[in-house]
């Protein structure tokens, strides 16, 4: 099945909103924002497929104007089912000036033999606000499916000015590379990474409190470091899905918070 989703979001009366909202099945977008009166506008990713079958290719587009601030969710854990050619999926997402952008998606879980590649690419502009985020399980560990996909391939570009920052290329393909070696997950089957761009946060003061929020999280092991601009990537090693999920979500939560104190000085 081919899929597109257009999401354009513009400012109105100092207020974000949708000002273009396209998708084919399976894709579905709402409004969910609680607060009619924020700056801010959330959409809910929605989907009438159980997950992503052989031969689906999503298209995704994602415009951010200037001085707009938009958060997208996902329902629900993105299934990666048993496949034979393959499922693909582009998202294209483009931040204006003092804009803002926060995707942190459900977990994906690989089934048994699936095989999938998403290609993402990112481009800001002067004073854009990034966060972004993603989790890959082993799979279905209960049904006793630990990575037992055939490929897992996630590549995403992030750029400034039109100039490539940013690069994270994630490979799993069991075939070639046992996960659980040495060097790789080791004795961890599930990873997430977060990606955090904006000139206005002091990074020193967010990788020392990102440091202790997750040093006090038991059976998971962490990196914070910084992103070539100002902004920190962090990366995650765990064996829960909704427990990665959970961390990337306070994380994000500790930037905005600083972003409103900062707010509130100016």
């Amino acid at each position: 099945m081919k899929a597109e989703l257009h999401i354009q979001a513009a400012l109105r009366n100092g207020k974000t909103y949708l000002k273009q909202g396209y998708f084919s099945p399976p894709f579905k977008i709402a409004n969910i924002t609680e607060d009619k009166k924020s700056h801010s506008l959330q959409l809910m990713l929605m989907s009438s497929s159980p997950g992503i079958l052989d031969g689906d290719e999503y298209e995704i587009k994602v415009e951010v104007e200037d001085d707009c601030s938009l958060q997208l969710l996902t329902q629900s854990y993105q299934r990666l089912f048993n496949m034979k050619k393959g499922a693909t999926q582009t998202l294209a997402v483009t931040i204006g000036e003092n804009a803002s952008f926060i995707y942190i998606p459900h977990p994906a879980v690989p089934h048994y033999e699936s095989i999938f590649t998403s290609k993402n690419k990112i481009h800001l502009k002067n004073n854009s606000k990034l966060i972004w985020g993603e989790i890959l399980t082993c799979g279905r560990k209960l049904n006793g499916e630990v990575f037992r996909l055939s490929k897992y391939h996630n590549l995403t570009e992030v750029y400034l000015n039109e100039k490539l920052i940013i690069k994270e290329n994630l490979l799993i393909q069991p075939s070639l590379i046992n996960p659980s070696l040495t060097g790789q997950l080791e004795n961890y089957t599930h990873q997430a990474s977060l990606i955090i761009l904006d000139e206005s946060i002091n990074t020193v003061i967010i990788k020392e409190e990102i440091a202790v929020l997750l040093s006090e999280v038991n059976e998971i092991d962490f990196g914070v470091t910084n992103a070539p601009v100002n902004g920190i990537i962090v990366l995650i090693l765990g064996n829960k899905a909704e427990q990665l999920f959970q961390l990337l979500q306070s994380i994000s939560l500790l930037i905005q918070k600083q972003n409103k104190i900062l707010t509130s000085i100016a």
